[in-house]
C-alpha cells in the first residue's frame, strides 16, 4: 500500500492516540483484569495517576500562567466558557434522562463538562487559524491550573453521589493522588524542569502509557460489572448526537460571545479553541480517582468528545486561516490602489 493510500484526508484528523485508546478498551473487553491481576493493575494505575499529576505540576510554568493574567478579560472569558457555560449546558441535558441518555451516561456527560480545557491542541489550532497564540498558551495553562482544584469541587457539587458516590474517602484520594503530586511537581520544578525539557519526548510516552493503563483498569472493572450490557448501540449513537450539539453550542457561544465582548479576531480565535475543548489527559485520571468502579462509564463520553472536537476544530482552524489570507490579500490590494492613486 502506498504512502498516499495510507494517509487520511487532511480534514479528518484521526488522532493515533484515540486508536490506541480504542485498542485498550477492546483489550479490556476481551481480556479484563480480574482477581489478583486486577488488584495489581489497580495499584499500578493509582501510581500512574500520581505520576501524571506530578509531571503536570513540574511542567506547568506558574509564572507564565500568572503573567497571562494581564490579559485578564480573555482568561476570565475562557474560564467562564469552561467552568460555567459548559456545566450549565450539562445540567440542561438532564432533561434527556432517561429518554435519550441513561443516568450513567448522563453522569459521564456532565463530568466532561467540568473538565479543564486542553493546552496543546488549543495552541496548535490557534496557530493554524492565525490567532493570538500567546493568549492560547496562557489560557490553556491557566485553565489546567484552575481545573486541578475546581473540577473535583464541581464534581462533588453537581454530580455528588450519582456515580460511585463522593465521600470523605473520595476527597482524601483527590488530595493524595491529584493535589499533593501536583504541588510537589510545582515545588520541585526548579530542579527537575530541565530534565523534563531534555527528555520531553520520552516522558510523553510515559504520560500516554499511564493514561492507557488508567483506561484499561477502568474498563476492566466495567466489563466485569457488565458495562456493555448497559450501553446499547442506540444509546451510544444518542450520546454522540448530544455531544455534537454540545460542541456546536460552545463553538458558537465562544465565537459570537467574544465578539459581543469586544475582542479582536486573534483573541476570538484563542477564546473559541480554548473555551470549547476539554482535556482528555486531565479528565481520564481525574475520573479514575473521583468515580472508582464507575469510571468506565464516566470516561466514555469524554473519549468520544475528544475525538469529535479534534475533527471539528481542525476544519474550523483551516477555514479561519483561509479567511485571514483573503483579508490580508484584500488589504494589500487596497493599499496598492491607494498608493497608485496618490
Amino acid at each position: 500500500m502506498s504512502r498516499r493510500t495510507m494517509q487520511l484526508p487532511s480534514w479528518l484528523p484521526i488522532d493515533p492516540y484515540i486508536l490506541a485508546l480504542i485498542g485498550t478498551v477492546v483489550l479490556a473487553t476481551l481480556l479484563p483484569a480480574s482477581g489478583t491481576a486486577a488488584e495489581a493493575v489497580g495499584g499500578a494505575s493509582t501510581g500512574a495517576v500520581a505520576l501524571l499529576f506530578f509531571l503536570y505540576g513540574a511542567r506547568l510554568s506558574t509564572r507564565e500562567a500568572l503573567d497571562g493574567l494581564r490579559h485578564w478579560r480573555l482568561h476570565l472569558t475562557v474560564l467562564a466558557c469552561t467552568f460555567a457555560l459548559f456545566p450549565l449546558l450539562g445540567l440542561a441535558a438532564k432533561g434527556l434522562v432517561p429518554y435519550v441518555l441513561t443516568p450513567q451516561l448522563y453522569g459521564g456527560l456532565l463530568f466532561l463538562c467540568l473538565v479543564p480545557s486542553t493546552i496543546q491542541s488549543s495552541i496548535a489550532f490557534t496557530s493554524i487559524a492565525r490567532g493570538n497564540v500567546p493568549a492560547a498558551i496562557c489560557a490553556g495553562s491557566f485553565s489546567s491550573l484552575v481545573g486541578i482544584f475546581l473540577t473535583p469541587l464541581l464534581a462533588a457539587l453537581l454530580i455528588g453521589g450519582g456515580m460511585g458516590g463522593f465521600s470523605a474517602d473520595s476527597l482524601l484520594k483527590i488530595v493524595l493522588q491529584l493535589l499533593l503530586p501536583f504541588v510537589a511537581g510545582q515545588l520541585l520544578r526548579r530542579w527537575v524542569g530541565g530534565f523534563l525539557v531534555r527528555h520531553k519526548k520520552a516522558l510523553g510516552y510515559v504520560d500516554r502509557g499511564s493514561i492507557l493503563l488508567v483506561v484499561y483498569t477502568a474498563f476492566s472493572h466495567g466489563v466485569t460489572e457488565g458495562i456493555w450490557r448497559q450501553v446499547s448501540p442506540a444509546r451510544l449513537g444518542a450520546l454522540l448526537g448530544v455531544e455534537a450539539v454540545l460542541l456546536a453550542a460552545m463553538l458558537a457561544l465562544s465565537w459570537y460571545g467574544a465578539k459581543r465582548l469586544g475582542f479582536g479576531r486573534g483573541d476570538r480565535i484563542a477564546i473559541q479553541f480554548a473555551g470549547s475543548k476539554k482535556s482528555l489527559a486531565a479528565g481520564l485520571p481525574m475520573a479514575s480517582v473521583l468515580f472508582g468502579a464507575e469510571a468506565s462509564l464516566a470516561v466514555l463520553p469524554l473519549m468520544l468528545f475528544h475525538q469529535m472536537q479534534l475533527m471539528v476544530c481542525a476544519v474550523i482552524a483551516k477555514r479561519r486561516a483561509g479567511d485571514a489570507v483573503r483579508e490580508d490579500g484584500a488589504e494589500s490590494v487596497a493599499s496598492r490602489r491607494v498608493s497608485l492613486a496618490g
